[in-house]
């Protein structure tokens, strides 16, 4: 096992008037499951591919605990990579495919055979140890890859989106085996994916990145209570967090002729044009004689256990859309107007300009 290490790696392609990543600093600690998060083209493939040596680092330095593997061969770099694509050879078994890297390295007949049948045990595959890759399910042959990708007892996984090809129940299926997996095995572990929902699920850590930056990196649930800045705010969470335009107003916040009480921290320092946010979950449906900020509900998701609502105030400096998570058991119907409001440390405070976070 061992710790990654970024030092300010920049991947700049040929003929790009700008690099794909501009100089990315990170430390993945011994044994931890990092996932590289963000937007299409941010550059998380890119990085993760520069650290599995498929992509040429043209300034900077990677580690791998203290040897720094910069310009090493993909092959001496003791990392085992697992693709989007599952990248089986069709006309072989399983157990043939999942040994076929150990045969490449001259591994015994005998010891490659042991390695295969405890990677099979591991992964639920013992009996599907003679059948070609057709013969499987998606989640099966996404399993085989892992499997390949185990026998080699690597210092770093290296996983690029390895279940995007899966549908929604086997995903969500996969990425639980896929992390109880790497916490079992203890191996480092680099993951890429553009869903959000799996960063937050199955990441000790989660680096959000944005044009090859990184904007944050922290645990799951600090992501969400704590966003550094706007993109993080916006990008982190489903459905995503209600970012609402607001006039900074006597240390509040001014949302047309509607108030909303923030932090101290954030009244202390806030001025002029600000960014108010608040997650779905966060607001509480009050009666009319209340206040509270009026909502004209245009679509009620039902979802069993609860329900989002999405509306749209009429107050000026709102976005188009309001979501309010409410109970399941809440009658919320489509085209009434309900009152919500919430409490001031459930708002979070952006600099509207700026981006960055205003509250504590």
């Amino acid at each position: 096992m061992a710790t990654v290490t970024f030092e300010g790696a920049q991947r700049w392609y040929p003929g790009a008037d700008k690099p794909a990543v501009p100089g990315i600093d990170l430390q993945i600690e011994d044994g931890e499951f990092m996932v590289l998060v963000g937007p299409s083209g941010c550059g998380k493939s890119t990085t993760l591919r520069m650290l599995a040596g498929l992509e040429e680092v043209n300034a900077g330095k990677i580690f791998i605990g203290d040897r720094e593997i910069t310009n090493t061969p993909p092959k001496d770099r003791d990392i085992a990579m697992v693709f989007q694509n599952y990248a089986l050879y069709p006309h072989m078994s399983v157990a043939d495919n999942m040994g076929f890297a150990l045969k490449m390295a001259k591994v015994p007949t005998d010891e490659r055979r042991k390695r295969v049948e405890e990677a099979a045990r591991i992964l639920g595959l013992t009996e599907y140890l003679d059948r070609k890759p057709k013969a499987l399910s998606g989640g099966q042959r996404q399993r085989v890859a892992m499997g390949r990708a185990i026998v080699r007892s690597p210092q770093v996984f290296c996983m690029d989106e390895p279940l995007s090809n899966l549908d929604a129940k086997m995903r969500v299926q996969t990425r639980t085996d896929i992390a109880k997996l790497q916490s079992d095995l203890g191996v480092t572990t680099v993951y890429v994916t553009h869903d959000q929902v799996e960063a937050m699920t199955m990441g000790d850590r989660v680096a959000v990145m944005k044009e090859g930056i990184l904007q944050q990196v922290d645990s799951p649930l600090r992501l969400y209570d704590k966003p550094v800045n706007l993109f993080v705010a916006g990008f982190i969470g489903s459905p995503q967090m209600n970012l609402i335009e607001a006039t900074a107003v006597d240390g509040q916040a001014k949302i047309g002729e509607y108030l909303v009480p923030v932090d101290p921290t954030a009244a202390k320092v806030m001025q002029g044009r600000i960014t108010v946010g608040v997650r779905p979950e966060a607001w509480r449906v009050v009666s009319a004689a209340e206040g509270g900020l009026p909502v004209r509900v245009t679509v009620v998701e039902e979802l069993g256990s609860d329900a989002f609502v999405y509306g749209t105030s009429g107050v000026q400096g709102t976005p188009h859309d309001i979501i309010v998570r409410v109970s399941g058991r809440d009658k919320v119907r489509k085209g009434e107007t309900i009152h919500v409001t919430t409490d001031p440390t459930d708002v979070h405070v952006f600099d509207t300009e700026t981006g960055e976070r205003l509250s504590d």
